[in-house]
């Protein structure tokens, strides 16, 4: 593919924003801060429209109109999809991701709606069996953000593991997130083995100039407390709802925080099969041999 197919708009307007020189000290932090901001706000973007129609769509959808609101949901969020590659906000490569990650969530919520777990409450055309086709939407906006994260920020790791153990675990994950309706929950243990795999990994990143780093379970922790907010958002918006709001919005469970750091790391692995974890690399010390070359 062409230039266009691994660059977006997005890059010039980072390369101007990153050649930025504020004055030194709390000026340069305070700038940091906020271009990481808008940073992470432009990876968020797919996630952010779709969440913005939700709410709209919930408060301002007419209710005489003919045409079934999820319907409008989901032709509204193929548009979206299509707009932003179209403008070259998007790269084709975030494409085939959000693709795979819109079959791996359809199939999960064909699964979960047929066991009671949560249900789409309105009628609609576009749908198979009891899942409207905007769904599988919702989790192609994590896969989305996350592979828009990884280039933005150029992410590196250190003592990341075997690729072939980290993907094993993530299908254990989501075999368990159908089997536990049957056998025994291996939620702990998934844990455990989550965290003995990446307990020494570093996720490093790159906001404007200077290298940062956090442990990447942290970084997921971080990453499934945001989505829970906005599943909050999204019930509220009676975009699905679980069985205890039938009779009126409730509060998202702050246990389901769980399972969606589970997925978290189920979209983190299918992200990484794409773009590959690359090691971070410390360059030479001036003075050294290496650097004079």
């Amino acid at each position: 593919m062409g230039a266009s197919s691994s660059h977006t708009r997005f890059a010039e307007i980072r390369a101007r924003l990153e050649g930025i020189t504020p004055p030194a000290g709390p000026w340069a932090w305070i700038y940091e801060f906020l271009l990481f901001g808008f940073k992470q706000a432009w990876a968020c973007l797919f996630g952010g429209l779709l969440l913005a129609l939700l709410l709209t769509t919930h408060l301002f959808y007419p209710a005489e109109a003919g045409f079934a609101r999820y319907d409008f949901l989901t032709l509204s969020a193929l548009a979206i999809q299509i707009g932003l590659l179209a403008l070259r906000l998007e790269t084709w490569d975030e494409a085939k991701v959000i693709l795979a990650f819109h079959v791996v969530g359809t199939v999960m919520e064909l699964f979960k709606t047929a066991v009671g777990s949560w249900v789409y409450p309105e009628p609609n055309v576009l749908r198979i069996a009891g899942v409207p086709l905007f769904s599988g939407f919702m989790y192609a906006a994590v896969g989305s953000y996350i592979a828009r994260v990884w280039r933005i920020f150029d992410f590196r790791f250190t003592a990341y593991p075997s690729r072939a153990l980290s993907a094993a675990l993530a299908v254990a994950i989501y075999i368990n997130f159908f089997a536990h309706h049957w056998l025994p929950d291996l939620r702990l243990a998934l844990f455990a083995a989550l965290t003995l795999l990446f307990a020494r990994t570093r996720i490093w990143f790159r906001p404007w100039r200077a290298e940062r780093w956090m442990p990447l379970l942290l970084g997921w922790l971080l990453v499934a407390l945001f989505i829970w907010f906005a599943e909050n958002l999204a019930t509220f918006s009676r975009a699905w709802i679980y069985p205890d709001q039938r009779e009126g919005w409730a509060l998202v469970h702050p246990g389901k925080l769980g399972a969606w750091y589970l997925l978290m790391y189920i979209s983190f692995v299918l992200v990484a099969a794409v773009h590959r974890p690359r090691p971070r690399t410390v360059p030479p010390a001036k003075g050294s041999l290496a650097s004079c070359s």
